[in-house]
């Protein structure tokens, strides 16, 4: 899921960046609201984590442009500062929850999976197709009900697929989704992800299988004996 993070603190965006990394998030940082503004030109996001205190502005007026302007993808404010006031205030301006500072990394992330469950309405959050199953907020796969072991950028691979089963997705929208501005990509990194996950997938015994669609992407789609079951 990729997250934009503002904060000019840099300390504290190393640190949850790489607690979110680890844990599937694809995270961009940047340090003002300028900046901020040119990622949502350039990418789609899942969710925002936003500092108040920025260089070039309040974050909480920036928030309140972009709901006015229809952005609507969920969005966490972080400040130091922690009155009843205040937190009213950033709930009014369009935030979804508030944490204060110093933030705890785990905290964060079980909100941040809260909110996406709650934006996302998923009653059922897991995915079935065929006899795989995908459980988006706890980032877990299981094949036949047995657990698998795949990689954060294979399972992120996995989850747009499953998003859009039986349709092509395009190449693009796939290496948009995975990685961050200042991932170093390999021009086959996104082939290499895709090979590793039909290994997955083959070796599981899932009932599914990843087609190429050349010039286009990929497709996940049934089996033949799975989809005339």
């Amino acid at each position: 899921m990729r997250t934009l993070l503002v904060d000019h603190d840099e300390h504290l965006a190393r640190a949850v960046q790489g607690a979110l990394s680890d844990c599937g998030f694809a995270v961009d940082v940047v340090g003002t609201l300028d900046e901020a503004a040119t990622a949502l030109d350039y990418a789609k996001y899942d969710i925002l984590l936003l500092e108040l205190a920025l260089p070039d502005g309040n974050g909480l007026d920036w928030l309140k442009r972009l709901r006015r302007d229809g952005h609507f993808m969920p969005a966490m404010v972080m400040s130091s500062r922690d009155d009843l006031g205040r937190r009213i205030a950033i709930f009014n301006g369009g935030a979804d929850d508030f944490l204060p500072k110093p933030v705890s990394t785990d905290e964060l992330i079980a909100r941040m999976r809260a909110i996406l469950r709650r934006s996302t309405q998923m009653t059922a959050p897991v995915v079935v197709f065929g006899n795989l199953k995908f459980d988006p907020i706890a980032r877990q796969v299981s094949v036949g009900g047995r657990p698998q072991k795949i990689a954060r950028r294979e399972v992120c691979i996995l989850e747009l697929l499953l998003s859009r089963a039986g349709r092509a997705v395009p190449r693009a929208s796939l290496e948009d989704s995975l990685y961050a501005f200042d991932n170093e990509v390999s021009t086959n990194a996104l082939e290499v992800a895709i090979y590793r996950l039909r290994g997955h997938l083959n070796q599981s015994g899932a009932t599914l299988r990843i087609t190429t669609v050349r010039g286009i992407g990929y497709i996940l789609e049934l089996n033949s004996a799975a989809s005339a079951a």
